[in-house]
């Protein structure tokens, strides 16, 4: 009997929970604030779900294809707009909630440590905080910046779950390799959970379980 890989990709949902996932993202899902310092938080009186990953990672594209508005979260790639968690509302749910981009080498040393202090203090002190939600491109798996954030989210003792991103754009030969190298960095993290989602903003591929997971999350 063979031993079942760690860190599987996530089953397709339940008939119910995909259910639960489309209603709650058939509702409407606005934008409610970019915050830069923790008493810009707005009140915590729902649970939130968070979404961190370097720069180019597909985040804004994640957010687009999960709410299905295309131009809800704006995609950027200068290092202006990575100062700001940018909060959004959903109509029955939780908060969905866009870290900061990381991994910009030429962001100013002063800009970078604000954010940097901003993301500690915020994954620290979120009671509300359910789930966060690392993304990975699919092309390049896990860098030494995507460390960094597991760590914090260790230390902050976070349930955090990868979602590789971008899976329509990976050569059928690198897919294996790529996903033993995901699965081989997340075991040295406690705070990761036992589930990959694969996902391609582009196709469609993952956003219905992603919503899913959100929708049930308790």
């Amino acid at each position: 009997m063979t031993s079942p890989l760690p860190f599987p990709i996530a089953e397709p949902p339940s008939e119910a929970a995909r259910e639960a996932g489309r209603l709650l993202f058939a509702g409407q899902t606005d934008f409610l604030k970019g915050v830069v310092a923790m008493d810009g938080l707005p009140p915590a009186d729902r649970p939130e779900v968070c979404f961190a990953g370097r720069s180019n990672v597909g985040k804004s594209s994640l957010i687009n294809a999960l709410t299905g508005r295309k131009g809800l979260a704006r995609a950027s790639n200068t290092p202006g707009r990575t100062q700001e968690i940018n909060y959004f509302t959903t109509e029955t749910g939780p908060f969905l909630v866009d870290l900061p981009g990381y991994g910009y080498a030429n962001a100013p040393v002063k800009v970078v440590e604000k954010w940097q202090r901003l993301l500690k203090a915020y994954l620290a002190g979120r009671a509300t905080l359910r789930r966060a939600f690392v993304l990975i491109d699919n092309r390049h798996g896990v860098k030494a910046v995507d460390e960094e954030i597991m760590t914090l989210l260790d230390k902050a003792a976070v349930t955090f779950q990868a979602v590789l991103t971008k899976a329509d754009k990976v050569k059928d030969q690198d897919r294996e390799k790529v996903l033993a190298q995901v699965r081989a960095a997340l075991a040295k993290h406690p705070a990761a959970y036992p589930e990959l989602v694969v996902t391609s903003s582009e196709k469609g591929q993952g956003i219905e379980t992603l919503r899913a997971l959100i929708a049930t999350l308790e």
